[in-house]
């Protein structure tokens, strides 16, 4: 099966990339800079950015299906003039122009990897969003993110080509960056942090199982046309996620057990209310449907996945 990936330097792309030519797929790697090592594996084919007047012709020819992980991903502190407008061009104009070329080029499925944004951005401790919830995104990514889903959905009842959305929540695993990356430092340097009562709970994916979703998700016939929310099925809290983290990095952690609510008002005080929010509250999706329809179960446990991911970490200082 032909396969055209976007995103393929991207942290998902690039394993995803790995794990599409270990199954055997042909896969085709849109790439905007021509000097990027990709897997030399793949056929490389080069587009100028992702925008409503991109081309792809040429990288579609032949193609049964398209996996679109490429986008403006979603930044704490944005400096663009126009946030919203800036998502659009790339997120929702870019995909949607992206995808009215593969019906025309006749590929048969695209998969679009959009997020957990397009639910909201938390929920109240155990009651886990579903891929059935009238979407409720809040910031510029999630609105470019649902309204490109929209756009999707229509371009499929149009076309009859096939359209599969992920929507996944915080994804780690080895070479993840951001906040993920410092909590591993934070806890690595044995730094102390105020984060020992925190009761709450959230979902997380682990790089190996949201591959393994979107692989599953490539020629499966009950994907056509579905929404799929995708976590490890475990959720934990920010205190259970340190202490994990701590032991797969071989750490003892050092927690102290300030309570969330006094955190919340300090950081509040600080300007950090988001802060507060991603360390405090809660954000739970349900994979029922995800599991039930494709008879999938994460492969790769929890832990398993700290593990690795904190093994590539060290390795990397």
């Amino acid at each position: 099966m032909d396969i055209l990936l976007t995103g393929a330097t991207g942290f998902v792309g690039r394993a995803l990339l790995a794990r599409l030519l270990d199954d055997e797929y042909q896969v085709t790697a849109a790439v905007r800079d021509t000097s990027t090592s990709i897997d030399t594996r793949a056929i490389s084919a080069h587009v100028q950015g992702l925008s409503a007047d991109t081309q792809w012709a040429s990288a579609l020819a032949g193609q049964q299906v398209v996996i679109h992980s490429a986008a403006r991903v979603h930044v704490m502190d944005d400096t663009a003039s126009d946030p919203l407008q800036a998502f659009r061009q790339v997120n929702t104009e870019g995909t949607l122009a992206l995808a009215r070329q593969a019906a025309l080029a006749g590929v048969k499925r695209f998969i679009f990897i959009s997020s957990i944004k397009v639910n909201g951005e938390g929920t109240a401790l155990g009651r886990p969003y579903t891929a059935f919830d009238k979407p409720a995104p809040q910031d510029p990514y999630g609105i470019s993110k649902f309204e490109a889903e929209e756009g999707l959905k229509a371009l499929g009842v149009e076309t009859g080509m096939e359209v599969v959305i992920i929507r996944p929540v915080l994804v780690y695993g080895p070479g993840v960056k951001a906040n993920f990356q410092s909590m591993m430092n934070w806890m690595n340097k044995g730094v102390p942090l105020p984060l020992g009562a925190i009761n709450n709970k959230r979902s997380m994916v682990a790089l190996d199982n949201l591959v393994d979703l979107i692989v599953t998700c490539v020629d499966h016939p009950a994907a056509a046309n579905q929404t799929f929310l995708v976590s490890d099925g475990e959720d934990l809290s920010t205190t259970e996620l340190l202490k994990r983290t701590a032991r797969a990095l071989g750490k003892a952690p050092r927690l102290l057990p300030v309570p969330a609510g006094l955190l919340e008002l300090g950081a509040g005080m600080l300007g950090k209310r988001a802060v507060a929010q991603r360390l405090c509250g809660s954000l739970q999706v349900d994979i029922r449907h995800t599991c039930e329809t494709l008879d999938w179960q994460p492969p790769v446990s929890v832990d398993d996945a700290l593990k690795k991911t904190a093994d590539a970490f060290l390795a990397g200082r």
